[in-house]
């Protein structure tokens, strides 16, 4: 009998560690420590089956740095806190109670409001569950009261409520484009283009934003369809004259504080004015003077959000770093080499692939969280994907609309949790989770609407940053390549590549030796960091310092190649920053490449 191939034997031990991981974490044990125990449990039998080199493990210091030192990451509590404090300063309860009055007059207007409060919610305080819970114990019985059928209620709440993970500014969106911007590089060093094209946050804001819009239209939508089908189910509320005076008054007054802070801060990122975190700081003080304004601010109110601030980006934060471990042992057991081929050989190329991965995500959303999900199956599955030839921030959102439905998908959709705990008694449980199957529907609609109409994602980047085109489908010169749009419509043309008006070589370009536009200095990262952002992409003429333990493996030599292969774990641990003047001046994620987003 003979001996196993110890890539077979890796690539069986990886899929073991990630069901596995599954499983325990279905069975109640914490996420972090779950993915992080599970990783050096299979890690410590890859090293006595000869086939995992604990030398991985060495990169982890590099990463929990990168992630400790990354600037873009600090929107992230900045963002909460902003949320956390609107939520405090009533500006829910007041925009609630005018635009019920402004639309309860007409049928299903009392619907329509609940989106709508629920997005400009979700682009100025970003706090699902304080939206979730504002509305449910404010609209949900006023709704009852005129007559809705609670499951059309407790659908439009809970899907309104969860627009905030999508419509920027969003925290799921800021830690999937720092990893999507690791994977974007590991493609495109992958198929030889040493000066990757930079992605950032800023740009998965913008492609977000229609989006967004999108789900908010078909909500809307879908209860005026259910106001001309089954009237009795979203009746008129009856208003009277007292109920109408100043109504226009009101409307200025409750919508005019929360606009303001969303142009402030939105509006500044997508100009180019700020970075995500500097916008986030700006919010954070907005949120303080809004609440003073509404006389809502105290000392123990500022104590009780710093509290609650602190708590939940302490457990996003642990998520990640558990999670990081999870991939860097994945990647060294041969996992992603595994998951590649597999995306690469189902039948129908890019969209079987996309389809497979979308499905799956899918489905992990009936038990895991949005952050779970995305620090597991990102530095798995993106990489490959966009290989394949799919734009990277078309695949980001694609992603985050698709995780909208883990927020209401049973038996852990968080949505219904929310809702269930501030319902009345007189809604049932099951009422609430046959509420939200029309808008699990509509969302998967709009995966598909953005997915056969990619510009809605990627127009707004485009023009706000340039293109998002990765370069990674344009590797070799004289080879031409289908870009994402060709491959997905199936037109297959492909355009010839452009380096600018660099000397064509792609070393040249980075160094700044041969008159390319791209930068000269050139980081070396933790090859393996899901999350690691470290060095500083100002267009250097040398070599950048290491901060990754395992970056000396690359060696500070040019390649001999301008097209090297990676066929082994080791050998994507030098990754060229995008750094230079390839990257926008205000790109808030150009500090990924070089050291540099919620939802409610």
């Amino acid at each position: 009998m003979g001996e196993i191939d110890p890539r077979l034997l890796g690539e069986i031990i990886s899929v073991s560690m990630f069901l596995g991981a599954i499983a325990m974490i279905l069975l109640g044990f914490p996420v972090a420590f779950t993915l992080a125990g599970t990783a050096l449990g299979f890690a410590t039998l890859g090293h006595f089956l000869g086939i995992f080199d604990f030398a991985y493990l060495t990169a982890l210091a590099a990463r929990y740095y990168g992630t400790m030192t990354n600037e873009v990451l600090v929107a992230v509590p900045l963002f909460v806190f902003m949320g956390m404090m609107l939520e405090r300063s009533k500006i829910a309860e007041d925009l609630l109670t005018t635009m019920g009055q402004l639309f309860g007059s007409m049928r299903g207007g009392l619907g329509i409001s609940v989106v709508l409060v629920g997005a400009l919610l979700a682009a100025s305080t970003g706090i699902v569950g304080a939206t979730v819970v504002t509305m449910g114990l404010l609209s949900l019985p006023a709704m009852i009261r005129a007559g809705y059928d609670p499951k059309l209620a407790c659908g439009v709440i809970c899907a309104a409520g969860t627009l905030g993970q999508i419509i920027p500014p969003s925290t799921v969106l800021i830690f999937m484009g720092d990893m999507m911007q690791v994977a974007n590089q590991q493609a495109q060093l992958a198929q030889g283009n040493l000066a990757p094209t930079p992605l950032s946050v800023g740009q998965l804001f913008a492609g977000a934003f229609f989006p967004g819009l999108l789900l908010v239209v078909l909500y809307i939508g879908w209860v005026l369809f259910m106001a001309v089908v089954r009237p009795k189910s979203c009746p008129p509320l009856v208003m009277t004259d007292a109920d109408k005076a100043d109504l226009f008054g009101q409307v200025l007054r409750a919508l005019l504080p929360p606009l303001a802070l969303i142009v402030a801060v939105l509006g500044s990122i997508l100009a180019g004015i700020a970075t995500p975190t500097e916008a986030a700081s700006v919010g954070a003080i907005g949120a303080i003077l809004l609440a003073v304004a509404k006389r809502q601010f105290s000392l123990k109110i500022l104590t009780e959000v710093m509290r609650t601030t602190m708590t939940i980006s302490s457990l996003v934060f642990v998520i990640l770093l558990g999670a990081s471990v999870f991939s860097l042992v994945f990647r060294g057991l041969g996992g992603e080499h595994l998951v590649e081929d597999v995306l690469s050989n189902l039948p129908g190329g890019l969209v079987g692939a996309l389809i497979a991965v979308m499905a799956v995500m899918f489905i992990l959303g009936f038990f895991l969280d949005t952050f779970e999900i995305i620090f597991i199956m990102i530095p798995i599955t993106a990489p490959a994907l966009i290989k394949l030839g799919i734009d990277p921030v078309l695949l980001s959102i694609l992603i985050a609309v698709n995780l909208q439905t883990s927020f209401l998908t049973p038996p852990f959709g968080f949505a219904l949790f929310y809702l269930r705990g501030v319902a009345p008694q007189s809604v049932s449980t099951a009422s609430i989770y046959r509420g939200v199957v029309p808008f699990v529907s509509l969302q998967l609609l709009a995966l598909v609407i953005v997915y056969e109409f990619p510009r809605l994602a990627t127009w707004l980047p485009e023009k706000v940053y340039g293109s998002t085109t990765p370069a990674a489908s344009q590797t070799i010169p004289g080879q031409t390549q289908p870009s994402a749009l060709d491959d997905m419509l199936g037109t297959g043309g492909g355009a010839q590549p452009q380096r600018g008006n660099g000397s064509g070589n792609a070393l040249d370009d980075m160094l700044g030796t041969g008159g390319g536009t791209g930068g000269g200095n050139l980081q070396m990262r933790d090859p393996f960091g899901d999350m690691n952002s470290s060095g500083n992409g100002n267009g250097g003429a040398g070599l950048g310092p290491s901060k990754d333990p395992l970056a000396d493996f690359g060696g500070s030599a040019p390649p001999a190649s301008p097209a090297p292969q990676a066929k082994d774990p080791l050998s994507d641990l030098t990754t060229p920053s995008g750094g230079g003047q390839n990257l926008q001046p205000r790109d808030p994620l150009s500090d990924l490449t070089a050291p540099a987003p919620s939802g409610n």
